[in-house]
C-alpha cells in the first residue's frame, strides 16, 4: 500500500512539472508571435490611444516575469483569459467543445478495441493461417491509409454516392441522447449512433490496426511461455489458459498504448473534427489559429495538456495493477 501510494504520488508530482512545462511553453509562443494582443483585441480601425489603452488594461505593458507569474496565477485559478474576438471567457468556450472532443475520441477507442483483441488473438491462435493473413493484411492496410484520406474516402462512398450516413454534424451529445431514453424516446441516441459512425471509423482505424499487431505479438509471445505449457499439462482448459492468463499477461504494452493514444487523439482530431464539422476543441483551436485569437489558442493547449497527463495518470495506475513489478520499481 505505502508503495503504491509514493507511486502515484510520484507520477503525480511529475505530471505537475509537465503541465508547467506546457503553460511556459505557451507563453513563450505568445510572446514570440508578431501579432499585437492588443490591436487583435481592439478593432482594425481603432486609434493608436485605443490600443495602448488596451495594452495597459490586459498588463501588456508589464514586464515580462510580472505577465508571466499573472498568467500562472490566472490558470492555477482556472481563468484562461478572454478571447480578442469575441470578447468572452476562454474556459467555458474550451470545456463546452471538449466534451464533444472526448466523445469522439472514447468512441475512437471503444471501436479500435472491440476490434483489435479479437483479431490480434484470432491471429495469434490461428498463425500462418488465412484469419492470420487476414488479420495482418487488415492491419498493414490500416496502418498505411492516413485518417485523412479514409474520412473524405468514407463521405465520398458512404455519404454522397450511396446515401446511408450523414456527412458531418454532431445534432445531440451523448448525454443528451442518454438522458432521452428514460422518457422511452429512443430518436435521440439513434441520430447520436448514426453521426458518430463515420467520425470514429476514420479516427479508430489506425489504432485498431496498430493494437492488433500489439495484441498478436504480445499474445505469440505468452503462448510460448513454460507457464502455459505447465497450465495445459495440468489439465487446464484452453479457453482460460489463453484468455485469463495469456491474454492478461500481453495486455500490459496495449494498455501502454490506449492511453497514449486516447490523449493524441483528444488533442490530435483537429483533422477529423474539421472533415466531419464536428464541434470539438480542435475546431475551436483552426478557428482561434484562423484569427490569431491567442488566447483560445493558449487555453486549448493547456487543456489538452491536462487531459493528456491525467490520461497518462491513470494509464500509470492500471499498468501498475496489471504488472505490480512497476510499482516496486
Amino acid at each position: 500500500m505505502v508503495n503504491a501510494t509514493r507511486f502515484l504520488a510520484k507520477r503525480l508530482g511529475q505530471g505537475i512539472f509537465v503541465v508547467w512545462g506546457v503553460i511556459t511553453a505557451v507563453f513563450v509562443l505568445r510572446g514570440l508571435s508578431p501579432t499585437n494582443p492588443a490591436r487583435l483585441a481592439a478593432s482594425p480601425d481603432a486609434p493608436v490611444e485605443r490600443v495602448e489603452a488596451i495594452a495597459e488594461e490586459l498588463g501588456l505593458n508589464a514586464p515580462i516575469y510580472v505577465q508571466y507569474g499573472n498568467y500562472v496565477l490566472g490558470v492555477a485559478q482556472g481563468d484562461l483569459g478572454y478571447s480578442y474576438i469575441t470578447n468572452t471567457p476562454v474556459a467555458p468556450q474550451i470545456f463546452n467543445k471538449m466534451a464533444a472532443t472526448m466523445e469522439l475520441a472514447v468512441a475512437g477507442i471503444v471501436f479500435a478495441l472491440a476490434l483489435s483483441v479479437p483479431l490480434g488473438v484470432l491471429s495469434a491462435t490461428r498463425r500462418n493461417e488465412p484469419p492470420d493473413y487476414a488479420a495482418n493484411l487488415s492491419s498493414l492496410v490500416g496502418v498505411s491509409t492516413p485518417n485523412f484520406w479514409l474520412a473524405i474516402m468514407l463521405v465520398l462512398l458512404l455519404s454522397v454516392q450511396f446515401n446511408v450516413l450523414p456527412t458531418s454534424g454532431r445534432p445531440v451529445g451523448f448525454l443528451a441522447a442518454v438522458g432521452a431514453l428514460a422518457a422511452a424516446n429512443v430518436d435521440p441516441i439513434l441520430t447520436w449512433g448514426i453521426h458518430m459512425v463515420l467520425p470514429t471509423v476514420a479516427l479508430g482505424t489506425y489504432l485498431m490496426a496498430l493494437m492488433t499487431r500489439l495484441t498478436r505479438s504480445g499474445m505469440i509471445e505468452e503462448l510460448g511461455k513454460p507457464y502455459v505449457q505447465t497450465n495445459r499439462a495440468k489439465g487446464l482448459p484452453e479457453v482460460l489458459n489463453r484468455y485469463k492468463h495469456a491474454l492478461r499477461n500481453s495486455l500490459a504494452p496495449v494498455v501502454t498504448v490506449v492511453g497514449l493514444q486516447l490523449g493524441r487523439l483528444i488533442g490530435g482530431s483537429v483533422v477529423i473534427e474539421s472533415v466531419f464539422a464536428w464541434p470539438g476543441v480542435g475546431s475551436l483551436f483552426i478557428r482561434a489559429v484562423n484569427t490569431a485569437d491567442w488566447p483560445i489558442i493558449q487555453g486549448t493547449l493547456i487543456v489538452v495538456g491536462i487531459a493528456y497527463v491525467l490520461v497518462n495518470i491513470g494509464v500509470d495506475v492500471v499498468y501498475a495493477q496489471l504488472d505490480p513489478r512497476v510499482v516496486v520499481g
